[in-house]
């Protein structure tokens, strides 16, 4: 049983005004992404320069004009990355690049080193403020947390005067989900009274979610609180960044929105620390969706996806929001006649606005298609009836086994019509996996021969199977468990038989997993061929189940037995 008592709920502050429930997203936010800083540092294998500069280039096009490019006080790529944009002039005059530091002053000097020749950039600065970690990490008091803000503040401030370009400062109370709400006011309030933003020259105050710990609803009563209690609020721009650890940072971030934030700060398809930051794409879909123009070009997902997956070594999970390759698919008969006449409706009455059900979003603005599955009947090809074994149930059959079982399935089409995944599924079950007569594999018993090994011949094996129900017990020797038992079957009967081609796979992850295997069977006496398929945890096992299924496939188990003397 789930031991539910060792953890406690996370205090909820009580505040009945909210306003932020009444309220509707009208209009796209700030966005700033940070893909190349907290999106890298999650990453398995960090991306190289290269890979950054080609991430960069790609967020300019999409429309981003604040990048979070790294810490590079902590980091000599990071240090190097930006040097190189400086200097190979990538900045856009309008291109604010956002540099993280923590409150050190060594750390902020050598941030105003790596911007130099910037025309513009954030210095983002932060200092955790949470109770526990002010318990258990710091040891720290609350004045003293916030001397650190504001010591770190005071070293920005002093090098910005200085600075040939201009400086928005940014501060965010790191883990300020975990932060009690006075203090977080107290602390953010104390650095603005340094920096002294106006609402011509504002400044940055990032809230972040660093772990998400409550519903969104909570979250959005936090901004807003915050958003109603800053002193001088227009000298303040209000940054969320949420990140996605109980599933719901997209949530948490649209209404924060709707709570009065300004400013998202989030990544690509959602990469970073444990589940992710919050998807900036998922929010922008979300918006266009409604009719509002989310600020950002992102009408080619594929393009995205591609530098994605290249630089960041992941891949976009099937379902992910507007990006799965399988989000625009329809398995379900009644979901793909809904779309269909959904489409028709819209070109009979010549509309322009988009209502098809089951589609949110016309796939075609995005760089999509709709991609409703294969049905089979009697017009469909060999690629369907494998499309469907893999989708529906994990079997990847062999490329030249595609029309062996399509022309099974032809045969029930044109007796009935379309022909249903579970059918298909039932007539495979009775092809393959259930053809164990009147030859049944049993049992095999493999052994290895080590210095008794004769030339190639290393395996020896011990096969027991059933012949119309009557037990045998045969050996054979060869290179490898399934070669073995072809001799052990050709020397005890008076089969003749070559296995052509094998494929194996998993059926499912995880250590318990089934796997299938192929077996492609040739009868030289005849020169018939065909397949055979076994399933089973054991991969040898799987395989020889796989021989008896194309053996009694070709009927040579209704053979006669050789009798001695027989050559």
């Amino acid at each position: 049983m789930l031991n539910y008592k060792r953890y406690q709920r996370n205090p909820v502050e009580y505040y009945p005004e909210r306003q932020w429930p009444g309220r509707e997203i009208e209009k796209a936010p700030i966005w700033c992404s940070v893909d190349l800083r907290d999106g890298n540092q999650a990453l398995i294998d960090p991306m190289v320069v290269s890979e950054k500069m080609e991430f960069f280039q790609l967020l300019l096009k999409l429309g981003f004009r604040e990048i979070e490019i790294g810490f590079p006080a902590a980091s000599q790529i990071e240090y190097d990355f930006l040097r190189q944009l400086v200097e190979r002039r990538k900045l856009q005059p309008d291109t604010l690049v956002q540099v993280l530091s923590q409150c050190r002053e060594e750390q902020i000097e050598r941030t105003f080193q790596s911007i130099e020749g910037c025309s513009q950039a954030i210095v983002h600065i932060y200092n955790s403020t949470s109770t526990l970690q002010r318990d258990v990490v710091f040891g720290k008091s609350r004045p003293e947390i916030i001397d650190i803000a504001v010591q770190g503040t005071k070293w920005v401030k002093e090098r910005a005067q200085k600075f040939p370009g201009k400086i928005i400062l940014e501060y965010s109370p790191e883990s300020y989900t975990g932060t009690e709400q006075d203090f977080a006011l107290e602390i953010c309030t104390a650095v603005q009274e340094v920096w002294q933003p106006t609402k011509d020259d504002p400044m940055i105050i990032n809230l972040p979610s660093t772990v998400e710990m409550t519903t969104p609803n909570v979250y959005a009563d936090r901004i807003e609180w915050m958003n109603r209690h800053f002193t001088d609020r227009d000298s303040i721009i209000l940054s969320v960044h949420p990140h996605n650890d109980r599933g719901t940072g997209v949530a948490a971030a649209e209404l924060a929105l709707l709570a009065g934030a300004d400013r998202i700060e989030g990544t690509l398809l959602g990469n970073g620390e444990r589940t992710g930051n919050v998807d900036i794409l998922t929010i922008a879909y979300n918006m266009f969706s409604q009719g509002i123009d989310p600020k950002l070009n992102i009408e080619n997902i594929t393009e995205i996806i591609d530098v994605y997956e290249r630089c960041c070594k992941m891949h976009v999970d099937p379902r992910h929001p507007y990006a799965g390759k399988l989000v625009f698919t329809a398995f379900s008969g009644s979901h793909q006649d809904a779309i269909n006449k959904g489409v028709a409706a819209m070109k009979e009455r010549n509309s322009e606005i988009w209502q098809v059900p089951y589609l949110p979003i016309d796939p075609s603005d995005i760089g999509r298609e709709y991609e409703p599955i294969v049905r089979i009947n009697s017009q469909s090809g060999k690629g369907g009836v494998a499309f469907i074994m893999d989708t529906y149930f994990g079997f990847k059959l062999p490329k030249d086994m595609h029309r062996e079982f399509a022309d099974v399935i032809q045969a029930i089409s044109e007796q009935q019509g379309e022909v249903s995944p579970a059918q298909i599924m039932d007539a495979f079950r009775s092809e393959y996996l259930n053809m164990k007569e009147p030859l049944h594999f049993r049992k095999l018993q493999v052994y290895d021969l080590g210095e008794e090994a004769r030339e190639k011949f290393d395996t020896r094996a011990v096969l027991t199977y059933t012949d119309h129900g009557e037990e045998k017990v045969i050996e054979g020797i060869g290179n490898g468990p399934l070669d073995a038992v072809r001799r052990a079957l050709m020397e005890n009967t008076d089969m003749q038989i070559k296995i052509l081609d094998y494929n194996e796979h998993a059926l499912q992850a995880g250590s318990d997993s089934q796997a299938a295997a192929y077996i492609y069977l040739l009868d030289s006496q005849s020169g018939h061929t065909t397949h055979g398929v076994g399933v089973s945890s054991n991969i040898t096992r799987a395989s020889v189940r796989a021989i008896f299924s194309a053996i009694n496939r070709l009927g040579l188990g209704e053979k006669k037995k050789r009798q001695p003397g027989d050559f």
